[in-house]
């Protein structure tokens, strides 16, 4: 089997998991590494891809400002988001060569991931034809936005779980106008350990990809990161 490594990086600044993400996804495309998939609760951020409509951010910057928001245009396909803390935030950086070159079956599978590990908490979750992510009924509980060249992917997925939805209200999610946000937090009527659902998370991507996976701590990886750089320089 394929071997997935899955890298906790605990509460991040969005910058720093891009900049994290670009040295993967570079590594990634000269085969230093194998695939990697990154676990996150970002610091509050909205990010806008490069779909993305600036009217659909409707806060101004004094605002921003005021409640520690940063703002991000970005290189992933999409409209508006928003990432902070209580939500899971996935980036599997990952060469879809050794799956499928098919990036539609690529999201659907991502979407597939998160509709089995809600499965597991009693919550019937699904598409939407119109529109990329998860859904409840007609409320959004996870949104994905993805990157792929050469087949590698970069970004990903957002989920959920305990999250402060007060912040959609000051964008237009995804530029979508008329349909809600929800957390599994809001379904369940309780705050759900956030690493119980990473496990889920990593279980049904495992199975659905048929990966083995490898779980290793950032350290870990920025020491990969740097020996494989530096094995690469010295063959060269």
């Amino acid at each position: 089997m394929k071997e997935l490594l899955v890298v906790n990086l605990g509460k991040t600044k969005y910058a720093d998991a891009w900049e994290l993400q670009k040295q993967i996804f570079t590594a990634r495309l000269e085969q230093r590494i194998g695939d990697v998939l990154l676990l996150t609760e970002h610091d509050h951020v909205y990010t806008l891809g490069k779909a993305a409509n600036d009217n659909h951010l409707l806060a101004k910057d004094e605002e921003l400002s005021k409640k520690g928001v940063d703002v991000f245009w970005i290189d992933r396909g999409g409209d508006i988001t928003y990432h902070g803390p209580g939500q899971i935030v996935g980036y599997p950086i990952i060469d879809l060569n050794k799956q499928y070159n098919d990036i539609h079956r690529y999201l659907r599978d991502i979407e597939e991931v998160i509709i089995r590990s809600l499965s597991e908490y009693g919550i019937v979750s699904g598409r939407e034809p119109e529109f990329t992510g998860v859904w409840v009924k007609e409320e959004k509980i996870a949104a994905i936005g993805v990157k792929v060249s050469k087949w590698i992917t970069m970004h990903g997925f957002a989920l959920n779980v305990n999250t402060d939805i007060s912040f959609y209200n000051r964008i237009i999610p995804c530029g979508i106008f008329h349909k809600g946000i929800t957390t599994l937090q809001n379904l369940l009527g309780k705050e759900i350990v956030l690493e119980d659902v990473h496990q889920k998370l990593v279980n049904h991507f495992a199975s659905l990809f048929h990966w083995e996976v490898k779980q290793i701590s950032r350290g870990e990886l920025t020491t990969m990161l740097r020996y494989n750089e530096a094995v690469t320089e010295e063959t060269h």
